[in-house]
């Protein structure tokens, strides 16, 4: 695409300025902004920080949650020629410090008093750092730090520096090129300190072009923006196909109210990573349980056909008429009723992307008319790689190549990808842009994986997490840890799974409950417990968990490459892992390293034999206090399931 960000703006606003652009939920109630008011909420806001001092190239930080004067401020920053920075609203003060210090931060945009207290409070550690411009006043009132300014001030300093200048705005677009950086995103930063993905207008735009095609994407969509704006998914889907497409991104009044406000809107397009659809099933069958009778062996019956039939008439095959006939009446009694309680009632093309979807959770959905598809991307590649076709959602792949796209699997297994999204360069980084990106453009996606016979891409692990097993009977037999991690994860009484065994002789795992369906689970039996603590350790659950671990040992047996890979022994953790405690990212992926020194303990009982072990453990709450959590956690050996020979 030759153009920019804004440029697509003022094309909206120009040829239909009335038309809805964004709405935002404030106290309950919906509230449109429309293409014009926005282009000009941009443009008084670009010349406010033009007169604050902003300058071409320059980075600008933004800490907060999907607002229409978060989006319009990242596009009065690209407007300038800057470069804005999104990080996560959750990420505690001192995250921020490494981003603000390494991409040279001298303008902040803070939702509110949280997020300015954030940013005061490393302030002394980020001596670039000189203003900060926040949005909610609430809180604020009697803060008198220097450089701290409401964006209302910004804005009235912006309209009336325009209406001396009123040339200067247009002025800046027009000088703006598809090749200037338009973004930077940084990496969740598994291994170390996070890496800022440079992207340009091009890359993004590609990328968000491509993918808008591939699935027919029109200004008539409708979209929940819910997920983190620092997440280059989010991004993607609530800023560049929004500008891309011109259709109607929505905003939610909070965090809690996503579920509510998810209903209300119904929106057209829709993106989850698996644990939000996880979340919204075992929510689902919760509720079931405790129906009647009669509503729930309807439910299970119209189920059982859904199963059967629903994922047939998704990719548009032959049902017969009986099937047909029993479809639609349980779409009428049950279906429908219950796509509408979720607010899918709307969804035409809904995606999941960042792990591996169990199975069964993605036929549910496709199974009851949710046109549920995974996608595969990163950061580094603007998301869009691969995609599924609507007649060609599977659970075991992430799609074929979309337009523009090339893909080649490295001698190693590692996928390696060229297309017009691939990032510019790691930010002050060239030793590690060097390591990604070859010299005739392509990608190391440091992904294993392979191209099956229909050309769908299969992704197996992390090639540098693949590993071996060493010593006993299974020595030298492949070890995917996130591959176990996911089929575990697969399971709506577990919630969080880390796996270890290459160099070892057999596989462990460490596991966290869904404290919500085994609380369910538990109080349905009559279980009583005092929290996630001691529900844990219940022998009764750890009986619940061992069938869940024997299951995937049994379907781990049945691929002789990675039937080495079953869990021998598990134990289940005192705590919920946790990104405030550095056990996950901020897109909350286990960082595997860190519990395994944090937990090392934890780890030598496991592979020492011990039956228990007592672990003592400190924790950050949500309020900034720290405290401890301590339990002596049972370990349990698990059936292990000889492999099955393929047939010759």
């Amino acid at each position: 695409m030759e153009t920019t960000f804004p440029r697509l703006l003022m094309r909206h606003a120009q040829e239909r300025p009335h038309d809805a652009a964004m709405r935002e939920k404030e106290y309950g109630i919906w509230r449109a902004h429309d293409w014009a008011g926005l282009a000009q909420l941009v443009e008084h806001l670009a010349c406010g920080l033009h007169e604050a001092g902003l300058r071409p190239g320059e980075h600008m930080v933004l800490i907060g949650a999907n607002r229409p004067r978060l989006y319009a401020t990242m596009l009065a920053v690209q407007s300038l020629g800057a470069i804005p920075v999104p990080l996560y609203q959750d990420a505690v003060a001192a995250e921020c410090v490494f981003p603000l210090n390494n991409a040279e931060v001298r303008f902040a945009f803070a939702e509110d008093q949280e997020q300015v207290d954030k940013l005061l409070e490393v302030r002394a550690q980020c001596p670039g750092l000189q203003a900060i411009f926040f949005d909610d006043p609430r809180g604020l009132r009697n803060y008198s730090e220097p450089g701290l300014q409401s964006l209302d001030a910004l804005l009235q300093s912006g309209a009336q520096f325009a209406a001396r200048e009123p040339g200067f705005f247009k002025a800046r677009l027009e000088q703006a090129k598809p090749d200037d950086v338009a973004a930077m995103f940084y990496t969740s930063g598994t291994t170390g300190n996070p890496k800022g993905v440079v992207h340009t207008h091009r890359t993004l735009l590609d990328r968000a072009s491509a993918g808008a095609a591939f699935d027919k994407l029109t200004h008539r969509e409708e979209v929940l923006a819910y997920l983190p704006p620092a997440w280059i998914g989010q991004n993607i889907f609530s800023y560049a196909q929004w500008l891309c497409c011109g259709y109607v991104v929505n905003c939610p009044e909070s965090a809690g109210t996503v579920m509510i406000d998810l209903k209300e809107i119904g929106p057209t397009y829709y993106f989850a990573p698996p644990r939000v659809f996880e979340g919204l099933l075992t929510t689902v069958m919760i509720r079931m349980e405790d129906a009647g009778w009669l509503k729930r062996r309807m439910f299970h019956a119209f189920m059982d056909v859904a199963r059967r039939v629903g994922p047939a008439l998704m990719d548009r095959k032959p049902v017969g008429a009986a099937d047909r006939l029993l479809y639609a009446l349980g779409d009428f009694f049950v279906y429908g009723p219950l796509r509408n309680n979720l607010g899918f009632s709307r969804v035409r093309v809904g995606y999941t992307a960042g792990e591996a979807i169990g199975p069964d959770l993605f036929t549910f959905y496709r199974s009851i008319g949710i046109n549920l598809k995974q996608l595969y991307g990163s950061t580094e590649t603007a998301v869009f790689v691969c995609l599924q076709p609507d007649d060609q959602a599977r659970s075991d792949t992430v799609g074929i190549p979309i337009d523009g796209v090339e893909i080649k699997v490295a001698d190693n297994g590692e996928i390696l990808v060229r297309s017009g999204g691939l990032l510019k360069e790691y930010y002050k980084n060239p030793a590690a842009t060097a390591e990604v990106l070859t010299a005739d453009g392509w990608y190391h996606t440091s992904d294993a994986g392979f191209l099956d016979a229909q050309g769908h891409l299969k992704i197996i692990d992390r090639v540098k997490d693949v590993g071996r097993i060493r010593g006993g009977a299974n020595d030298g037999a492949m070890f995917a840890p996130k591959y176990v991690e996911n089929k575990l994860k697969f399971f709506p009484y577990i919630k969080e799974a880390v796996a270890y065994g290459d160099g070892r002789e057999r596989v462990c795992a460490m596991i966290n409950i869904d404290f919500d369906a085994v609380g369910n689970w538990a109080e349905r039996r009559n279980l009583p417990y005092a929290g996630y603590t001691d529900l844990a350790q219940k022998p009764e659950v750890y009986e619940l968990i061992k069938d869940c671990v024997e299951k995937v040992n049994a379907d781990l047996a049945a691929d002789e490459r990675l039937a080495g890979s079953q869990v021998s022994r598990f134990l289940i953790l005192h705590k919920e892992l946790d990104a405030d405690d550095g056990e996950l990212t901020r897109t909350n992926k286990v960082r595997r390293g860190y519990i395994a020194d944090k937990y090392q303990v934890l780890v030598d009982a496991l592979y020492g034999g011990k039956s228990e072990q007592y672990i003592e453990t400190q924790v950050k709450f949500e309020d900034g206090r720290t405290g401890s959590v301590n339990a002596t956690l049972r370990i349990v050996d698990t059936k292990i399931f000889s492999p099955v020979k393929a047939a010759a």
